[in-house]
């Protein structure tokens, strides 16, 4: 099924709502019944229609089915964060005692949950080089119940060959989940590679204008089901109907948007590797990059976000380089339309600034919708401090 036809026809059944073009936001707690019938078999089953919009509602219901179709995925969960996404799939596939093998410094409520929550529920986590299969295998354990990937990374773009740990993690009926917000499901499918559950962050680029914060979670109907009756019930984990609608806005110029940031993207990288005040550049889809021929197998396009490491010796010359920007603004999260600098760094005191450790000096920037001159322009101006 073609991107276009998901994003702009699928689930559009427009007769339903006065033929509009835009789908109306059903902005409503409740729903009602025209008998006790059709009542009791909503309360036996919430997902097989209408009752409550904690649960399912008509205009998320939309948004979920494009982007279940868009991850190739039987069905889809929108949530209220990333952090929900994460929080659902794993709690839905671990019991105390437990235990889950993660990639190396996930993002930091992946961590969170590993490291302060799931302990007091006797459910432990290895953490892994992720870059070797090799090193999953060895880190299994006979209580073993997930294997947890986020390929790229956001730091430092670390791949996973996700085709082998899927067939590692099925051989030993382990479940896999992987946190896909880097690429978005333009860019990478990682239910074609055998990947259980994918999840991403869609205040990223499915929402792509910094105007809301949403979670997706994709798998099978079966375990779309078990997290929707269990854990995000449980925790008030769906999304609104008015914020679903944004996403749904937001999904129409997806297409659009990534070409431009990735086009915008390579320029910037061009000019950054030439650059004498850089060390590095880590970007996945550089022939430079380590792991470059797993990505070209895995990703077919890359978006706004790489890093450098900046030839500074110390952290007042980053904090400057950082401030003198004027296009780029000092700030977490990516993929909305607005370009954004995050140094390594900014979490540290000054004290603390070790310029041996490179990864002191990395400084993490993403590319908005602005163009590739403008930016280079500014990076440049801002480069000369150093």
């Amino acid at each position: 099924m073609h991107y276009s036809h998901i994003i702009n026809e699928l689930a559009e059944d427009r007769e339903l709502y006065f033929n509009a073009v835009s789908p109306p936001i059903v902005q409503t707690s409740n729903f009602a019944f025209n008998d006790f019938a059709s009542l009791r078999a909503a309360f036996d089953d919430e997902m097989s229609t209408y009752l409550y919009s904690r649960g399912l509602n008509p205009t998320v219901d939309i948004l979920r089915k494009k982007l279940a179709a868009l991850d190739e995925a039987e069905d889809c969960l929108v949530l209220n964060s990333g952090a929900s996404a994460i929080f659902c799939a794993v709690m839905t596939n671990v019991q105390a005692g437990d235990h889950i093998v993660s990639v190396q410094k996930p993002y930091t409520w992946a961590g969170k949950l590993f490291d302060n929550v799931l302990p007091r529920y006797n459910v432990s986590t290895t953490y892994v080089d992720g870059t070797k299969t090799e090193n999953f295998e060895a880190a299994l354990q006979p209580n073993t119940k997930v294997i947890y990937l986020e390929s790229p990374g956001t730091l430092t773009f670390d791949l996973q060959d996700m085709e082998a740990v899927a067939q590692l993690a099925k051989s030993r009926g382990i479940i896999t989940i992987i946190d896909n917000s880097y690429c978005s499901p333009l860019f990478q499918k990682p239910h074609r590679f055998g990947i259980d559950l994918c999840l991403q962050s869609a205040t990223k680029y499915i929402g792509g204008h910094s105007d809301t914060v949403a979670g997706v979670l994709t798998g099978s109907k079966a375990m779309m089901k078990q997290i929707f009756d269990r854990e995000a019930h449980n925790t008030g984990a769906f999304i609104s109907p008015f914020n679903g609608w944004l996403l749904l806005r937001g999904l129409r110029t997806l297409p659009i948007r990534l070409k431009h940031i990735s086009e915008s993207t390579q320029k910037v990288v061009a000019f950054l590797k030439d650059h004498p005040k850089i060390e590095k550049v880590y970007f996945p889809l550089d022939p430079d990059f380590a792991q470059y021929e797993l990505a070209k197998k895995q990703m077919t396009g890359a978006c706004g976000l790489l890093t450098v490491a900046l030839k500074a010796t110390s952290h007042k010359q980053i904090e400057k380089f950082s401030l003198a920007l004027k296009h780029f603004l000092l700030a977490v999260s990516w993929g909305g339309h607005e370009s954004l600098i995050m140094p390594k760094c900014a979490g540290l005191r000054p004290e603390e600034f070790d310029p041996t450790n490179s990864e002191h000096r990395l400084v993490r920037l993403y590319i908005g919708l602005e163009e590739a001159e403008y930016l280079i322009e500014d990076l440049d101006q801002a480069l000369a401090i150093l």
